[in-house]
Protein backbone atom coordinates (compact mmCIF):
# COMPACT_ATOMS: atom_id res chain seq x y z
CA UNK A 1 0.00 0.00 0.00
CA UNK A 2 1.40 3.41 -1.00
CA UNK A 3 1.71 6.10 1.65
CA UNK A 4 0.04 9.13 0.08
CA UNK A 5 0.68 11.27 3.16
CA UNK A 6 4.47 11.29 2.74
CA UNK A 7 5.78 14.77 1.92
CA UNK A 8 7.26 15.28 -1.52
CA UNK A 9 10.96 15.97 -1.46
CA UNK A 10 11.08 18.16 -4.55
CA UNK A 11 9.30 21.51 -4.42
CA UNK A 12 7.95 22.69 -7.74
CA UNK A 13 8.57 26.24 -8.83
CA UNK A 14 5.56 28.45 -8.34
CA UNK A 15 4.52 31.28 -10.62
CA UNK A 16 6.06 33.64 -8.06
CA UNK A 17 9.37 31.79 -8.22
CA UNK A 18 9.46 32.05 -12.01
CA UNK A 19 8.53 35.72 -11.89
CA UNK A 20 11.32 36.43 -9.38
CA UNK A 21 13.87 34.57 -11.49
CA UNK A 22 12.87 36.50 -14.61
CA UNK A 23 12.74 39.83 -12.76
CA UNK A 24 16.23 39.41 -11.34
CA UNK A 25 17.63 38.36 -14.71
CA UNK A 26 16.23 41.63 -16.08
CA UNK A 27 17.58 43.55 -13.08
CA UNK A 28 21.11 42.22 -13.64
CA UNK A 29 20.82 43.27 -17.28
CA UNK A 30 20.05 46.82 -16.18
CA UNK A 31 22.94 46.72 -13.71
CA UNK A 32 25.33 45.82 -16.54
CA UNK A 33 24.58 49.17 -18.19
CA UNK A 34 25.18 51.28 -15.09
CA UNK A 35 28.73 52.53 -14.86
CA UNK A 36 30.54 50.39 -17.44
CA UNK A 37 33.75 52.33 -16.81
CA UNK A 38 36.88 50.57 -18.18
CA UNK A 39 39.61 50.40 -15.54
CA UNK A 40 43.15 49.08 -15.21
CA UNK A 41 45.30 47.54 -17.87
CA UNK A 42 42.67 44.99 -18.85
CA UNK A 43 40.08 47.54 -19.95
CA UNK A 44 37.45 45.46 -18.15
CA UNK A 45 34.64 47.81 -17.13
CA UNK A 46 33.30 48.40 -13.64
CA UNK A 47 29.53 47.89 -13.58
CA UNK A 48 26.83 47.04 -11.06
CA UNK A 49 26.60 43.47 -12.38
CA UNK A 50 28.08 41.94 -9.26
CA UNK A 51 25.60 43.93 -7.17
CA UNK A 52 22.70 42.41 -9.12
CA UNK A 53 24.23 38.94 -9.08
CA UNK A 54 24.86 38.83 -5.34
CA UNK A 55 21.53 40.49 -4.53
CA UNK A 56 19.79 37.76 -6.53
CA UNK A 57 21.56 35.05 -4.56
CA UNK A 58 21.18 36.67 -1.15
CA UNK A 59 17.51 37.53 -1.65
CA UNK A 60 16.23 34.51 -3.56
CA UNK A 61 18.42 31.79 -2.06
CA UNK A 62 20.82 29.44 -3.84
CA UNK A 63 18.65 27.76 -6.47
CA UNK A 64 16.49 30.67 -7.62
CA UNK A 65 19.48 33.02 -7.43
CA UNK A 66 21.56 30.64 -9.55
CA UNK A 67 18.76 30.29 -12.10
CA UNK A 68 18.21 34.06 -12.32
CA UNK A 69 21.89 34.62 -13.12
CA UNK A 70 21.99 31.65 -15.50
CA UNK A 71 18.96 33.08 -17.34
CA UNK A 72 20.76 36.42 -17.62
CA UNK A 73 23.76 34.69 -19.20
CA UNK A 74 21.54 32.77 -21.61
CA UNK A 75 19.85 36.01 -22.70
CA UNK A 76 23.27 37.49 -23.47
CA UNK A 77 24.48 34.34 -25.20
CA UNK A 78 21.54 34.30 -27.63
CA UNK A 79 22.24 37.87 -28.71
CA UNK A 80 20.43 40.28 -26.41
CA UNK A 81 22.81 43.16 -25.51
CA UNK A 82 22.62 42.62 -21.77
CA UNK A 83 26.33 42.43 -20.95
CA UNK A 84 28.62 45.33 -20.09
CA UNK A 85 29.02 47.95 -22.83
CA UNK A 86 25.92 46.55 -24.59
CA UNK A 87 27.80 43.45 -25.72
CA UNK A 88 26.26 40.05 -26.38
CA UNK A 89 26.82 36.73 -28.09
CA UNK A 90 28.95 33.68 -27.44
CA UNK A 91 32.16 35.58 -28.17
CA UNK A 92 31.86 37.39 -24.84
CA UNK A 93 32.38 34.03 -23.13
CA UNK A 94 35.88 33.82 -24.56
CA UNK A 95 36.81 37.47 -23.96
CA UNK A 96 38.62 39.22 -21.09
CA UNK A 97 35.50 39.21 -18.87
CA UNK A 98 34.67 35.53 -19.48
CA UNK A 99 35.99 34.39 -16.10
CA UNK A 100 33.73 36.84 -14.30
CA UNK A 101 30.69 35.75 -16.33
CA UNK A 102 31.29 32.07 -15.58
CA UNK A 103 31.69 32.96 -11.92
CA UNK A 104 28.44 34.90 -11.57
CA UNK A 105 25.94 32.00 -11.21
CA UNK A 106 28.33 30.11 -8.92
CA UNK A 107 28.78 33.19 -6.72
CA UNK A 108 25.01 33.66 -6.48
CA UNK A 109 24.69 29.99 -5.57
CA UNK A 110 27.32 30.26 -2.82
CA UNK A 111 26.05 33.56 -1.43
CA UNK A 112 22.46 32.31 -1.48
CA UNK A 113 23.43 29.06 0.20
CA UNK A 114 25.26 30.85 3.00
CA UNK A 115 22.44 33.33 3.56
CA UNK A 116 19.76 30.64 3.57
CA UNK A 117 21.51 27.99 5.63
CA UNK A 118 23.89 30.05 7.79
CA UNK A 119 22.53 33.58 8.21
CA UNK A 120 18.89 32.63 7.75
CA UNK A 121 18.89 29.38 9.69
CA UNK A 122 17.21 31.00 12.68
CA UNK A 123 15.05 33.22 10.50
CA UNK A 124 17.17 36.30 11.23
CA UNK A 125 19.37 37.60 8.45
CA UNK A 126 21.42 40.38 10.00
CA UNK A 127 23.14 42.80 7.64
CA UNK A 128 26.64 42.07 8.96
CA UNK A 129 26.22 38.32 8.48
CA UNK A 130 24.73 38.80 5.00
CA UNK A 131 27.70 41.04 4.16
CA UNK A 132 30.15 38.22 4.85
CA UNK A 133 27.96 35.68 3.00
CA UNK A 134 27.88 37.92 -0.07
CA UNK A 135 31.55 38.85 0.22
CA UNK A 136 32.42 35.15 0.24
CA UNK A 137 30.91 34.89 -3.23
CA UNK A 138 33.22 37.66 -4.45
CA UNK A 139 36.38 36.52 -2.69
CA UNK A 140 36.04 32.79 -3.29
CA UNK A 141 34.43 32.74 -6.74
CA UNK A 142 34.16 35.98 -8.73
CA UNK A 143 37.66 37.36 -8.26
CA UNK A 144 39.56 34.06 -8.59
CA UNK A 145 37.73 33.05 -11.79
CA UNK A 146 37.97 36.59 -13.13
CA UNK A 147 41.72 36.59 -12.54
CA UNK A 148 42.14 33.21 -14.22
CA UNK A 149 40.06 34.39 -17.19
CA UNK A 150 42.20 37.49 -17.68
CA UNK A 151 45.43 35.52 -17.25
CA UNK A 152 44.39 33.14 -20.03
CA UNK A 153 42.98 35.79 -22.34
CA UNK A 154 45.87 38.24 -22.10
CA UNK A 155 48.50 35.50 -21.67
CA UNK A 156 50.07 37.30 -18.72
CA UNK A 157 51.47 36.17 -15.40
CA UNK A 158 49.16 35.43 -12.51
CA UNK A 159 50.61 38.44 -10.69
CA UNK A 160 49.76 40.72 -13.62
CA UNK A 161 46.22 39.32 -13.79
CA UNK A 162 45.81 40.01 -10.06
CA UNK A 163 46.90 43.60 -10.68
CA UNK A 164 44.26 43.87 -13.42
CA UNK A 165 41.67 42.71 -10.89
CA UNK A 166 42.68 45.02 -8.01
CA UNK A 167 40.67 48.10 -9.07
CA UNK A 168 37.43 46.13 -8.65
CA UNK A 169 37.86 45.46 -4.93
CA UNK A 170 36.83 48.85 -3.58
CA UNK A 171 33.68 48.86 -5.69
CA UNK A 172 32.88 45.33 -4.57
CA UNK A 173 33.08 46.35 -0.90
CA UNK A 174 30.59 49.14 -1.54
CA UNK A 175 28.27 46.91 -3.57
CA UNK A 176 28.48 44.14 -0.97
CA UNK A 177 27.51 46.60 1.74
CA UNK A 178 24.45 47.63 -0.27
CA UNK A 179 23.53 43.98 -0.87
CA UNK A 180 23.74 43.27 2.86
CA UNK A 181 21.63 46.28 3.87
CA UNK A 182 18.95 45.63 1.26
CA UNK A 183 18.80 41.86 1.78
CA UNK A 184 18.57 42.19 5.57
CA UNK A 185 15.66 44.64 5.32
CA UNK A 186 13.82 42.60 2.68
CA UNK A 187 14.16 39.38 4.67
CA UNK A 188 12.97 41.18 7.78
CA UNK A 189 9.87 42.31 5.90
CA UNK A 190 9.36 39.02 4.02
CA UNK A 191 10.73 36.21 6.21
CA UNK A 192 9.26 33.51 3.94
CA UNK A 193 11.22 34.68 0.89
CA UNK A 194 14.18 32.41 1.65
CA UNK A 195 12.01 29.52 2.80
CA UNK A 196 8.91 29.42 0.57
CA UNK A 197 6.36 26.75 1.25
Amino acid sequence: MTDTTAPTTARRFSTTDLALIAAFAAFISVCAYVGAIPVGGSGTPITLQTFGVMLAGCLLGPLRGFLAVALYLVLGAVGLPVFAEHSSGLGVFTGPTAGYLYAFPLAALLGGFLVKYVAGRTGKTRALVVFFCSFAGSVLVIHPLGIIGMKLYFDVSLRQAVLYDLPFWLGDLIKTTLVALIAAEVHRAFPRLLHPR
